[in-house]
C-alpha cells in the first residue's frame, strides 16, 4: 500500500498553528523530525505532514505520543493553553533556584524578543510589552510618539524578559535597570532600523526609537530534576535558541 503521505513532498514551513507549535518545541529539544517521529511512533512523512498541513487534525492518541515525546502536554500541543497566562503548571519536583551572572544575563538579552518595561507615571509605574533588540550593548524599542513606551524617555526605569515552561515548571528571568532615552540622531536611528527585526506587530507608525543603557543586569533561573531547561533554549543544549525577531509596541 503507498504511503499517503510520501518524504518527496517537499520539505516546506509550517502552515498550521499545530504545525507551528509541533515545529518550535522539536527546535527547542534539537531534534530532528525523524528523532521525533521515532520517539512519538509516527511515520517521519505523517509527522511532516502534521507541520505543513493546515488541516492536519491527529487523533487524541497521537497527539499525547508526539505531547509525551516533545516534553510538553497534549493541551500545550493543541494551543488550548494559548489564551492563558503562561506559569500555571504545578511546581516541579525538586526545584533548584539560581542566580545569573551579569554575562549570562547580556547573552539572555541578546536573543532579542519581547520585553516588559515599567513606565513611571503620576499613579505608580505602568508596566506594558515591547519588542526589543539589544545594539551596541543597549536595549532598544520601537514606538509611537506619545504612546505609553515612549513616556519612560528621560526617566529611570526597568526592563525585564522571561521565558516560561510550563512542562517542567522550570524557567528563567532577566532584569535590567537603567535610563532611558528618545534616540534623535538620524545616522543613529538609520542604524537601528537596519538592525530592527521586524516590523512592530501592533502595526501603524511606530517609528520612535527608545534606548535603555542597562546600569545594572541581574537575573535567576529555576530548573527541576526532570527538566532540561537551558539559559535561553528549553533544552539541555547550553547554546540559546535563535532569536524571536518579534516587534510588538
Amino acid at each position: 500500500m503507498p504511503d499517503p503521505f510520501p518524504l518527496s513532498v517537499t520539505e516546506g514551513s509550517p502552515t498550521g498553528d499545530l504545525g507551528r507549535r509541533i515545529t518550535v518545541r522539536r527546535t527547542a529539544l534539537d531534534l530532528s523530525r525523524e528523532e521525533t517521529a521515532d520517539r512519538a511512533g509516527v511515520a517521519a512523512s505523517y509527522l511532516q505532514y502534521l507541520e505543513e498541513f493546515p488541516g492536519a487534525a491527529p487523533n487524541r492518541s497521537v497527539l499525547l505520543r508526539l505531547a509525551a515525546a516533545l516534553e510538553t502536554t497534549a493541551t500545550d500541543l493543541a494551543g488550548g493553553s494559548s489564551d492563558l497566562t503562561p506559569g500555571q503548571g504545578r511546581a516541579g519536583s525538586g526545584p533548584t533556584f539560581t542566580a545569573l551572572t551579569v554575562q549570562e544575563c547580556r547573552e539572555l538579552l541578546s536573543t532579542h524578543g519581547v520585553g516588559r518595561v515599567a513606565v513611571p507615571t503620576a499613579s505608580g509605574p505602568v508596566i506594558v510589552p515591547v519588542n526589543y533588540s539589544v545594539v551596541d550593548g543597549a536595549i532598544v524599542y520601537r514606538t509611537a510618539p506619545g504612546a505609553m513606551p515612549s513616556r519612560a524617555a528621560g526617566r529611570q526605569v526597568t526592563f525585564e524578559i522571561d521565558r516560561i515552561d510550563d512542562a517542567f515548571a522550570e524557567g528563567w528571568s532577566v532584569l535590567a535597570l537603567g535610563r532611558a532615552r528618545t534616540v534623535t540622531d538620524a545616522d543613529d536611528v538609520r542604524r537601528l532600523t537596519e538592525h530592527a527585526f521586524s516590523t512592530p506587530w501592533a502595526g501603524g507608525p511606530r517609528e520612535e526609537w527608545v534606548r535603555i543603557d542597562a546600569l545594572s543586569l541581574t537575573g535567576r533561573r529555576i530548573t527541576t530534576r526532570r527538566g532540561t531547561f537551558s539559559e535561553a533554549s528549553g533544552t539541555d543544549d547550553p547554546s540559546p535558541a535563535a532569536p524571536a525577531r518579534r516587534n510588538m509596541e
